[in-house]
């Protein structure tokens, strides 16, 4: 039985992992080997994908950097407004929380593609294209709605005495925020933020309508320029390397995080 278990379980990790394989592998065999089957070609292995991406022209660590921006502004806003909000949700009477979680919930799944004419307006009409920190707007408004949900999860599992200790203390408002609660969500906020964060490093359609200057491209969009750079042939390689490199600070960052990552998204899942 356990044997059989572990089979399973092996047999699905390759599953869920055989596109991240064929990725990495894609990334180091030249397009011609690519056209041919997996025995016929002697001279498969090559790294000229990989230094075709790093000597491009503006560098690849640019796209990078822009995508670490906006991201990093996005998860600073969101947390910013999100922590106050949630905390806000659980203080209200349960009838109206329960009516403002169910609108959090359908903005959380509405498809926010349904917006882009409307975004896209807004960027002509305040002029917001070309600007790093004026994308993080839209995403922090995307990422509002699960934000605040997660966090307000959180908040209402803390037990209500700590509070009542704190305030009896003589702490404000702010200070029981401050050096109370907000530590004791520590996970759930490293989770909700991570999750923003992967939001707004993998976001296309916004950021290719916002950006067009080569220099500030986040990387979705800088990849899938490598992809379309050939009107006669797709560089798979060069494709399948940058998105190799694009994918390894996020498996670093969740490696990090991973810990937080999980106590944050299982809080409240049991209670004792």
């Amino acid at each position: 039985m356990i044997r059989t278990r572990k089979l399973w379980i092996t047999a699905l990790l390759l599953w869920s992992l055989a596109p991240l394989l064929w990725q990495v592998y894609t990334s180091f065999c030249s397009n011609e080997s690519l056209l041919h089957t997996l025995t016929d070609h002697q001279s498969r292995w090559t790294l000229e994908n990989y230094r075709q991406v790093l000597t491009a022209n503006p560098p690849f660590w640019r796209y990078l950097l822009n995508s670490a921006l906006v991201g990093i502004t996005s998860t600073g806003l969101t947390l910013l407004i999100a922590i106050p909000a949630a905390y806000s949700l659980v203080k209200v009477p349960r009838n109206v929380a329960r009516g403002a979680k169910l609108f959090l919930l359908g903005a959380a799944l509405f498809p926010y593609v349904l917006l882009f004419l409307a975004l896209l307006e807004l960027a002509r009409n305040l002029n917001l294209g070309n600007n790093l920190l004026a994308l993080s707007f839209p995403y922090t408004a995307l990422s509002m709605p699960l934000a605040v949900l997660l966090l307000s999860s959180a908040f209402r599992d803390l037990p209500s005495e700590l509070e009542e200790a704190a305030r009896v203390e003589g702490l404000g408002l702010w200070q029981r925020l401050r050096w109370v609660l907000i530590p004791l969500i520590a996970p759930a906020t490293a989770s909700t933020a991570i999750l923003v964060f992967l939001f707004s490093w993998n976001e296309y359609p916004i950021a290719l309508t916002w950006i067009s200057s080569a220099d500030l491209l986040t990387l979705p969009v800088a990849i899938a320029r490598i992809a379309g750079s050939s009107v006669y042939s797709i560089p798979y390689g060069a494709y399948a390397a940058a998105t190799v490199l694009g994918a390894l600070p996020l498996l670093l960052l969740v490696i990090i995080f991973q810990r937080q990552i999980v106590s944050g998204l299982t809080q409240g899942a049991i209670k004792g």
